[in-house]
């Protein structure tokens, strides 16, 4: 019993002895950490010093390309088609005739109408000779009158109905795959072919809200689409008039040349977009931003502290960001270590 005692006394004294040698050997290696006075010594930092310049402001955007004109080639009336008069994948001309609707009833029918409206016609030239004599009155006139009207304008529905039997292309462009053969019963709702329009082609894309007033309509833009290296062109030549609430985004549209072919409607675009140029702006190294939750921040020198100042920026490159609010020309900007640093923090700066 003694013995077991003594070892746990034994125990207790080593353990014992091992934290009063931790507390000790904590609060040497603070005190090395401190001045004679007991406080911690500056924090080495980097720092640049806030100049202006010039910042060419350019965004990149996601777009699509989109045909200049496009329709579903459709039939206004119902029948058999007669003859087809265009290849698929070829390019038409505007007002080139595409396909044909048998009319054979309808000029039938027009034979008719305008039998009945000859006949209307004589009768409403005779009613008058009698209205001169008065051997009718006006109302039976007016009958008359009012069928020959009638008639006539049968003869007119029948003559535009024959009209819309032969289709036209609306605009020049190419036309795709028909679905339908000569033979084929069409009727207003059966999809013939498309027609596309791809010169010049339509590049529509959105920009931030904050970005609206900079944006000039005739403004030039460059993209790139993939798998293609070159480089291309376009001319803006028209904006929404209004921001779309629900992305708060403006949308615009621009132009291209197509004369190549090298475009295809509904091919991704990668836009460059030049913004106004900024005079005097100030301009920080990214690493310099603290992202905090209601916003971002910096730090900056004052008086031998860093001082914490909350800012707005514009935009931002690979290296750089453009500060629109929270900073001024002259100030002294913290770059490194800026995520441990806090507000009144003495620190020794080195300006790069």
């Amino acid at each position: 019993m003694k013995v077991k005692n003594i070892v746990i006394a034994i125990l207790v004294i080593a353990l014992g002895g091992m934290i009063v040698y931790r507390i000790t050997k904590n609060k040497a290696e603070n005190e090395k950490g401190n001045d004679k006075n007991g406080k911690k010594p500056p924090i080495g930092v980097s720092a640049v010093v806030v100049e202006p310049q010039e910042f060419s402001n350019t965004i990149s955007l996601s777009g699509s390309i989109d045909a200049n004109e496009q329709i579903e080639i459709r039939s206004e009336v119902s029948g058999i088609v007669e003859t087809i008069s265009f290849t698929e994948g070829s390019n038409v001309s505007k007002g080139q005739i595409l396909f044909k609707v048998n009319d054979i009833e309808l000029r039938a029918q027009l034979v008719q109408a305008k039998t009945k409206e000859s006949l209307a016609s004589e009768n409403e030239r005779r009613a008058k000779l009698l209205l001169q004599k008065e051997a009718i009155s006006q109302e039976e006139y007016d009958i008359a009158s009012a069928d020959y009207r009638t008639t006539k304008a049968q003869t007119q529905l029948i003559q535009a109905q024959i009209g819309k039997t032969t289709v036209r292309a609306p605009f020049s462009g190419k036309i795709g795959l028909r679905s339908i053969s000569p033979g084929t019963y069409v009727t207003p709702t059966t999809l013939i072919a498309k027609l596309v329009s791809t010169n010049p082609l339509k590049i529509t894309f959105s920009i931030p809200e904050k970005y609206a007033t900079e944006i000039n309509k005739n403004s030039e833009i460059t993209f790139t689409v993939p798998n293609v290296a070159d480089k291309f062109t376009a001319k803006i030549y028209a904006l929404e008039p209004a921001i779309e609430a629900t992305t708060r985004t403006l949308q615009i549209r621009a132009l291209t040349d197509n004369k190549n072919g090298k475009l295809l409607p509904g091919t991704f675009a990668n836009i460059e977009l030049p913004l106004k140029n900024i005079k005097d702006a100030i301009i920080i190294p990214t690493e310099a931003i603290v992202p905090i939750q209601d916003g971002k921040k910096v730090f900056i020198a004052n008086n031998g502290k860093a001082k914490e100042v909350k800012v707005e920026t514009l935009t931002r490159t690979d290296k750089d960001v453009v500060i629109t609010s929270g900073l001024k020309i002259g100030d002294t900007v913290l770059t490194s270590g800026v995520m441990s640093l806090k507000d009144e923090d003495d620190i020794k700066v080195k300006t790069k």
